[in-house]
């Protein structure tokens, strides 16, 4: 996992781990790189400035919340929710609350200055193999510039880029104050979503520590949790949860996206950061190996992944069916089999139906993966070496994440 080779990752950032709601900087994340001249210091002002407006409205809201009722949120219960699907014991320790930092600690920033997505090669030049690729606005570390090609890590993928295509320097900097998104990442192998901020809420879905979540609202409040419960949910979801406790219980919890839809997790078992997207590793993704002993099957396949990776990085739109202009998660797959002649229902639901269903261990480039909470909401598909690429929300547009960030309903099969 990215995350977890160190040495090779570009977008080095402050790490902040949450735990029972506080939250701490670890210095020097990477003690191999040096910050880049000036870049931390103008950064961590900005998300300083940022934070301290999010603390402002948050500080009103709460202000507000304190009524008849009389909820106080500086005397909120603290108690630890085991959160994990591990049996094990796992032990927190809270910290001392500390402002996050973007801290981004690149030798020399650069930044995807490109629509859709820019090509990262082996070696530098147009004809060399393409290895990885930078979506709009991926954060990498340039180590030099000859020739109009510029060496990059990002990531896990290392290599060569256009280096007319990267925002540097100054450019870059001002870039990711703008770009730069706070997102989680999981402690944990495994870790349950609930549909309301409880353990006594149902489960939303099974989210991995082999990706990165968008944070929807980091800080809940308890006049933003009745509002989101007056649209959101029945009044059969709060059967079984002591609304009291919930709400006392706020400052442990957070909401986040996971595609375009909405989820609580517990602050216990994940880390906060703020950070730039990284390039996608193609070395081992299987898009050119053969997947089955019929070669025109397998020709067809390869054809299909390669066809759908050309719109990495287009837009998201709910309801749109483009592959340039914006589609959402099941109009994609169903434009690329649709160019195939292969024809698929429109919704995610329909294409579930319509597949036949493998097992994991039998998964092949070109199948589907289905996700949702009880019933299919999302679809993707696969492309080799435990990625997918999918149509995921308005932020990312189309992207490619781990097969299992979240827990897939069925794995669908079109071409036998």
């Amino acid at each position: 996992m990215y995350r977890k080779n160190i040495k090779w990752i570009a977008a080095v950032l402050a790490a902040v781990l949450v735990t029972g709601g506080a939250a701490t900087i670890h210095a020097g994340t990477v003690a191999t790189e040096k910050p880049m001249a000036g870049i931390n210091l103008s950064l961590d002002k900005y998300s300083d400035a940022v934070l301290a407006e999010q603390e402002k409205e948050e500080t009103a809201e709460k202000n507000m919340e304190v009524t008849a009722e009389q909820v106080s949120v500086k005397n909120t219960s603290t108690t630890v929710s085991k959160e994990t699907t591990d049996s094990s014991d796992k032990k927190t320790t809270k910290k001392k609350d500390s402002h996050l930092k973007l801290n981004l600690k690149y030798d020399r920033l650069g930044v995807a200055d490109v629509d859709s997505y820019l090509n990262v090669r082996n070696k530098p030049g147009e004809s060399a193999k393409v290895i990885g690729k930078m979506t709009k606005h991926s954060g990498c570390n340039i180590y030099t510039i000859n020739k109009g090609w510029a060496k990059i890590v990002s990531g896990k993928v290392k290599g060569y880029v256009k280096a007319s295509y990267l925002a540097k320097d100054h450019e870059a900097e001002e870039l990711a104050k703008k770009i730069a998104n706070l997102r989680i990442s999981v402690n944990t192998e495994t870790l349950n979503v609930r549909y309301l901020p409880s353990t006594d809420a149902g489960i939303y879905d099974q989210i991995s520590e082999e990706d990165e979540y968008d944070i929807y609202k980091k800080n809940l409040t308890k006049r933003w949790l009745k509002n989101y419960i007056a649209k959101h949910c029945k009044k059969s979801d709060l059967k079984n949860i002591n609304t009291g406790k919930m709400y006392n219980n706020l400052k442990n919890w957070m909401c986040i996206s996971i595609d375009n839809e909405k989820a609580f997790v517990s602050k216990d078992f994940v880390k906060v950061t703020f950070n730039l997207d990284r390039a996608v590793s193609l070395k081992s993704s299987g898009i050119a190996s053969k997947t089955s002993s019929d070669n025109s099957s397998s020709s067809n396949l390869s054809s299909m992944v390669n066809y759908a990776m050309q719109f990495l990085g287009n837009p998201y739109v709910w309801g749109g069916t483009s592959l340039t202009n914006g589609t959402d998660c099941s109009g994609f797959v169903m434009r690329i089999y649709e160019h195939f002649g292969y024809s698929l229902p429109r919704t995610s639901a329909a294409q579930a139906g319509a597949t036949r269903t493998v097992s994991s261990g039998d998964v092949r480039p070109g199948d589907l993966f289905f996700y949702g909470s009880g019933g299919v909401s999302h679809v993707a598909m696969y492309i080799g070496n435990g990625q997918i690429i999918h149509a995921s929300n308005p932020r990312t547009g189309i992207k490619i994440s781990s097969a299992y960030y979240r827990t897939p309903i069925k794995i669908g099969r079109v071409i036998s």
